[in-house]
């Protein structure tokens, strides 16, 4: 995949899975599409991002006598996410304006 798509998509893709409940930092890493081949130099400035204009929100717990910062998806984070699932249409037509230049090319 491009690397400049790629980008567009890390965020959002972080955010997702964020859904299904608070994580840190390297599960977040396994759990994002491999696709995107997210690194923790790649994920952490998008955290801090994302924490900075309130999508996620942390706090720290031990875990085997270590701290552990956790992050949790907030309400702006899941209305960030309707919003661009419901922008995808308009990625889609893009798209599918792409894909029909390389058919009549052939």
């Amino acid at each position: 995949m491009d690397s400049q798509m790629k980008k567009g998509l890390v965020e959002y893709s972080v955010l997702a899975t964020l859904v299904a409940g608070d994580s840190y930092g390297y599960q977040i890493i396994k759990d994002a599409p491999p696709v995107l081949e997210l690194t923790q130099s790649t994920l952490y400035p998008i955290l801090k991002r994302l924490e900075g204009d309130g999508r996620v929100s942390t706090y720290s717990e031990i875990h085997q006598g270590r701290q552990r910062k956790y992050y949790h998806l907030t309400a702006t984070g899941r209305s960030s996410i309707t919003r661009f699932v419901a922008d995808w249409q308009e990625v889609q037509d893009v798209y599918e304006t792409i894909r029909r230049s390389t058919d009549e090319t052939k």
